[in-house]
């Protein structure tokens, strides 16, 4: 390894390709799905068929004549080993298989565990469970009430300092009621020259990673290893061994590739129970779930929200009042952060002196709700951002020209009373407007008879998640190379050739040289998670720790030989001379967990809410068909503030991959219910974007900006671009057709219904 003494090499800020593209293209990377060890067995589970409903029995008889099945439990073999076993990260809620009572159509009641995968399906279809139906809550509106309770009592994890106060709560629906009040809304909305209120609604979809979850648990003596799916390996870990009652150090978790995630793969899903059931079985499972399997599992929050606004006589927003409904489903899994750390987002990036928020988690008796790339964010900015355009056209005036007059500028506090700092609120907006040319309104012309041309905007923006921790750990061997120990989880966005960047950046190396260690928890240091964005910002923060702090022992081994790193052709040499041999090497750790400052329990105040804001938007032109109502994108353009970016050409991926996941829920992407069922729980009746649903010309921009207490300037991106996909597109149709659309997914039908409304209307 040859260390550079200049910096005409820079490692960040190259488009490197990524590390592990040559594994995953031959297809010799690893994967769960493709682990099998000595005496395996598979599971199968099998799930509540009522909403809601006390288990009478449970008859598995039948599951027993097919040969080959080796093991059936309940919950009630689980309490025998786990005599509390519930989990989840904030609400200890979800068992690990039903005990008493089922909560959603879905949830495991029973396992069986058979050599064979297909003996095991076949024996899970011959257990018999027998309830008592009881009435069920679906909607989030109706779920305000008490007429229906999900759990009889709330039980806060302990994880959340801020929801220890509704220990043994009962008789509520409500997991989180969060709320927040700047300034004198109310007397503010009295001296309004127009008050403006709208009612948005957005609905539940899924991840769909095309690795269905998947989990392998083997025991051996006193200890336990995981190989799982999981974007929180570190969490599992805590989690498991909480849940056994053993030490962290008796529990293994290792993850190797992910294909793909988005959030569905967090915290706990499948562990607990492949982690039980190879206790009982005294045998390694491993549970695959299919497709279908994972509508049941986790979603993303179908939101209510009602948004109201003041506007004075000169056009400016001077008060603001949301209540955001959020659908979390039977368990609460992360719903509670999304409730708060998302919504006190909701009055937009908008310069507003009034505000209240109030945001409320609810129980229903649908499949539980979790953390969906944008945590929240794109169903707020959905409604916001509709809502403004809806306020400018109704004051007649031009959408970007209302945004221009409002937006939030320069280092001007957030609603939480948080600095926009380093926020290109600004340029985003304005990048976007620039390559639309917004102001030339140079419209195309449409393909012929009945189709319309629109074109809409949209910006939003999202806080990072703290306070939470990252450790990382870089290893320099006797010969000079490189290793990089972390764990954080590389599901396709990236993330190690990013972080093998810093670390050649700094100790003086081609990023193609750091070798990045999968996760693996009796290996890889803690890191808290690999969500909402935060991987850059707090893991990079640790990498680059690490790095600085290997160097300066490099620099000290140098200085103890009587040379100068800066002069040092090899570092191979240095350990030679030190020991005489080729032997030793040199370690560097970093912990960083960024400055946080807990809100005002009664105002919901901070001025240190988040440790960065991201920063994306979307501008739209479509054609719509007046007579179908179906419409076709033309042209996106997405727009981020991501700081300084790491590596150019995986921030293009990034955007254009978030902006896509963003269209299918937008356009079609809809979960349906019949009496709390899933009715199209597979890829035949659910439908995401595929390559005709591509825009025609799509285009990425990466706002220049710079994050001053960033990783070389750096911050997450992975979410940016789906802020502003969904308003952007009801704008553009409203702009198009005149229609304005206030429930997603936008579909042709919705759009059709829509235009013959008004038609009916204006005869």
């Amino acid at each position: 390894m040859n260390v550079r003494a200049d910096t005409a090499n820079r490692q960040v800020g190259r488009s490197v390709p990524r590390l592990e593209g040559p594994e995953k293209v031959s297809g010799r990377a690893s994967y769960v799905h493709n682990m099998s060890v000595p005496g395996m067995l598979y599971a199968k589970v099998v799930r509540s068929t009522v909403a809601h409903g006390r288990i009478l029995s449970i008859d598995a008889s039948g599951a027993f004549e097919i040969s080959g099945v080796e093991h059936v439990f309940t919950g009630s073999d689980v309490q025998k080993i786990v005599p509390d076993p519930y989990f989840g990260p904030a609400f200890h809620d979800q068992p690990v298989l039903a005990i008493d009572k089922v909560h959603f159509v879905g949830e495991p009641v029973a396992v069986v565990l058979a050599r064979d995968p297909y003996v095991a399906a076949e024996a899970a279809q011959q257990i018999w469970v027998d309830y008592e139906e009881l009435p069920a809550v679906f909607d989030e509106v109706e779920a305000m009430k008490p007429d229906v309770v999900v759990h009889d009592e709330l039980k806060p994890a302990g994880t959340f300092p801020d929801l220890k106060h509704l220990i043994g709560r009962r008789n509520t629906n409500i997991a989180l009621d969060y709320h927040l009040k700047r300034g004198d809304p109310e007397r503010a909305f009295a001296q309004a020259a127009h008050v403006f209120e709208h009612e948005f609604r957005s609905q539940q979809v899924m991840h769909v990673p095309l690795e269905p979850m998947v989990a392998l648990a083997v025991v051996s003596h006193d200890t336990m290893t995981i190989h799982t799916a999981s974007q929180s390996p570190s969490f599992v870990r805590t989690e498991i061994a909480r849940l056994l009652g053993w030490s962290e150090n008796r529990v293994k978790v290792k993850v190797p590739f992910l294909g793909g995630g988005f959030g569905a793969k967090l915290y706990i899903k499948l562990e607990a129970l492949v982690a039980c059931a190879a206790l009982l079985a005294r045998a390694p499972v491993k549970l695959m779930l299919t497709m279908e399997e994972q509508f049941y599992t986790i979603t993303k929050h179908a939101s209510t929200f009602r948004i109201r606004s003041g506007v004075n006589s000169e056009g400016r927003l001077i008060a603001r009042h949301c209540e955001v409904l959020w659908n979390g489903g039977a368990f609460a899994d992360i719903g509670p952060r999304v409730t708060q750390k998302s919504g006190f987002t909701a009055p937009g990036p908008y310069d507003i002196d009034n505000v209240s928020i109030d945001s409320y988690a609810l129980y229903t008796n649908r499949p539980p709700a979790g953390a969906l790339r944008g945590f929240g964010i794109p169903q707020l900015v959905w409604a916001y951002e509709s809502h403004t355009d809806m306020i400018a056209h109704e004051l007649g005036v031009d959408p970007l020209a209302f945004r221009r007059k409002n937006i939030l500028k320069g280092d001007r506090p957030q609603a939480t009373g948080t600095s926009m700092k380093d926020a290109a609120v600004e340029g985003v907006l304005e990048r976007i407007a620039e390559r639309m040319d917004w102001s030339g309104k140079a419209h195309r012309e449409p393909s012929g008879p009945g189709k319309r041309i629109g074109r809409g905007l949209a910006i939003g923006f999202k806080a990072s998640i703290a306070p939470t921790t990252s450790v990382a750990i870089v290893t320099v061997s006797a010969d000079g190379s490189t290793i990089l120990q972390l764990s954080t989880v590389d599901m396709g966005q990236g993330s190690n050739t990013a972080m093998a960047q810093i670390v050649a950046d700094i100790v003086g190396v081609a990023t193609e040289d750091v070798k990045v260690v999968t996760p693996d928890t009796d290996v890889t240091p803690y890191d808290m998670a690999t969500l909402g964005s935060r991987s850059t910002f707090h893991m990079g923060h640790a990498v680059r720790l690490a790095a600085e702090d290997v160097r300066a022992k490099l620099a000290d081994m140098a200085k103890s030989v009587g040379e100068s790193l800066a002069t040092t052709e090899r570092i191979g040499d240095l350990f030679k001379k030190k020991y005489g041999m080729q032997a030793g090497n040199a370690v560097g750790v970093g912990t960083y967990i960024p400055e946080y400052k807990s809100p005002d329990p009664e105002t919901g105040q901070s001025d240190k809410i988040t440790p960065f804001w991201m920063i994306g938007g979307t501008g739209v032109e479509l054609e719509v068909d007046t007579e179908t109502g179906k419409y076709r994108i033309l042209r996106m353009i997405n727009a981020a503030d991501l700081g300084t970016p790491l590596n150019p050409k995986i921030v293009e991926s990034q955007l254009s991959g978030a902006a896509m996941m963003q269209l299918g829920f937008t356009m079609f992407e809809e979960m349906r219910f019949d009496g709390g069922q899933v009715t199209n729980a597979s890829l035949a009746d659910y439908k995401i974007p595929g390559i005709q649903d591509v825009p025609q010309t799509m285009e990425n921009e990466i706002v220049e900006a710079h994050q001053h207490n960033g990783p070389f300037g750096a911050k997450g991106v992975g979410e940016s671009a789906t802020f502003g996909v969904s308003p952007a597109i009801a704008n553009a149709l409203f702009d198009a057709a005149g229609v304005r659309i206030t429930s997603l997914p936008i579909t042709p039908e919705a759009v059709f219904h829509a235009i013959r409304a008004q038609e009916e209307g204006a005869g």
